[in-house]
């Protein structure tokens, strides 16, 4: 609490001052102290954004607050008005260039516009934007094929819906139609949705609602950095079967889990966890699901799908977010032996597998699969994450580095020992960071969390200058 007192009070390179209007961005070599190094600057990036003509963020933001909820929250103490992006940067009203180190909340799996997936979409929309599953399109058919093409074992077929949410919520309904039971067993610190189905998955106090939230098990979270168990995957697991033996019949529907819960603030699952709770969840009768919506697609660089680094095949597999690289889409990957519990009653999607989306979702498979981007994740990943901990030897405030290729989390505490969240210094880094043109999201329970997850395309020259940006910042505390 002294820490957070004496930042707060701090005027040198203006944290109060900030709240009023100053900026990183003017302090320029000329205006910086005798001696003192410049901020640190973007790479250079062969892309002119097109002059903008159209309503500033004033505008914006007030017809935002008139005629949408007032459940939208926005980042930023003054919210960006983002126009124009083109692959791992974005641009605002006012042509200044950014780093998006968040992709969109982990959707902009290749690139922001990138012209492969822009002229499939294009095409596609030149002759037929919908119809639906009643008639015969190819693009669902051949979208469905490669994704399947994608998935281990006997998960090959293909349920598309709109949204990860949406994605979880079937799936939860399919492992309680063939399992004949209710109740579902999710971990704390999890975010599977924010629907009155999903939400009751959810266990982090600031996504829920108080409603009912059904037959929902929320067990130990097995965080190798803050759980009770450190990295003892065995002993997580004794607390699944003990929710099974004292808190259901004996039977449940399906466990679901993250492999690196996103929303949670990064946090990658102890080291063997998955194997010894499916096994299990199966001896209770329950289905085992993987939630994919941000890890998948070879975003974790070690492999394409997140569950595959816990070594286990799932049930079923649900995925969201970098499927469409921003189109609106999801979907729920499972058995045909599953799948046919749904065949009993007339189970149908009005957009799901769109044509203008299934083509859009299959140039997605063939950029990643042409521009080597899993290899890319894990390449570039690793030098990120080495230059990461190799900060946190110089600064206290870094608690934890963790994540696996492109999806990073950094953890500010204020005491390493007691691993006190950073809050407020988390706020203040993260204004001080937009100022030098870096665009992180926060997560875990506290917002103490850094989400470092861009675009596939980032380079090892962007994970530099993200770095360097992070150090300048942390210095001027």
């Amino acid at each position: 609490m002294a820490l957070q007192r004496q930042l707060l009070k701090r005027t040198k390179f203006g944290y109060c001052h900030n709240l009023c209007g100053s900026s990183f961005s003017t302090v320029s070599s000329s205006s910086a102290v005798a001696g003192e190094a410049p901020p640190p600057q973007l790479p250079p990036f062969d892309h002119v954004p097109r002059p903008y003509n159209g309503p500033l963020a004033d505008e914006v933001f007030q017809k935002r607050k008139k005629f949408l909820g007032p459940s939208l929250f926005h980042y930023y103490q003054k919210p960006l008005n983002i126009v124009e992006g083109k692959m791992q940067y974005l641009f605002d009203d006012k042509g200044r260039r950014y780093l998006d180190a968040f992709a969109g909340i982990v959707t902009v799996s290749c690139g922001h516009c990138h012209p492969d997936i822009l002229d499939a979409i294009t095409e596609q929309s030149k002759l037929l934007q919908h119809a639906t599953t009643i008639y015969l399109h190819h693009a669902i058919a051949d979208f469905a094929e490669a994704l399947a093409s994608k998935m281990p074992g006997n998960l090959k077929v293909v349920y598309f819906v709109n949204s990860g949410t949406e994605a979880n919520e079937l799936a939860m309904m399919m492992a309680r139609l063939y399992t004949g039971n209710l109740g579902m067993i999710s971990l704390r610190n999890a975010y599977h949705g924010g629907s009155a189905g999903t939400i009751g998955l959810t266990a982090l106090n600031t996504w829920k609602y108080p409603i009912p939230q059904g037959e929902i098990h929320h067990v130990m979270n097995p965080d190798p950095y803050r759980g009770d168990f450190g990295p003892d995957a065995k002993r997580y697991a004794k607390d699944v079967q003990d929710h099974i033996d004292f808190g259901t019949s004996g039977k449940v529907a399906g466990f679901i889990a993250e492999t690196i819960q996103g929303v949670g603030g990064t946090v990658e699952l102890a080291p063997g966890y998955l194997k010894l709770v499916y096994e299990i969840v199966h001896k209770a009768g329950g289905l085992c699901i993987a939630d994919e919506v941000q890890t998948g697609f070879g975003r974790t660089g070690s492999h394409y799908w997140g569950f595959e680094t816990q070594e286990v095949i799932p049930d079923i597999v649900t995925m969201a977010k970098g499927i469409g690289n921003g189109l609106p889409m999801g979907a729920v990957v499972t058995t045909p032996e599953i799948a046919s519990v749904l065949a009993q009653k007339i189970q149908f999607n009005t957009f799901g597998g769109n044509p203008v989306c299934s083509a859009g979702g299959l140039a997605v498979l063939r950029v990643l699969d042409k521009e080597k981007r899993q290899a890319h994740c894990a390449d570039v990943g690793s030098h990120l994450l080495g230059r990461l901990r190799a900060l946190q030897q110089r600064h206290e405030i870094i608690g934890d580095v963790r994540g696996r290729g492109l999806m990073v989390g950094l953890e500010l505490v204020t005491d390493r020992t007691e691993k006190t969240p950073a809050k407020a210094e988390t706020a203040i880094l993260f204004e001080k960071l937009r100022e030098l043109g870096v665009l992180l999201g926060k997560g875990g329970l506290h917002g103490n969390v850094f989400r470092i997850k861009p675009p596939m395309c980032f380079t090892k020259d962007d994970a530099d200058f993200l770095v360097d940006a992070l150090d300048y910042a942390i210095s001027k505390m």
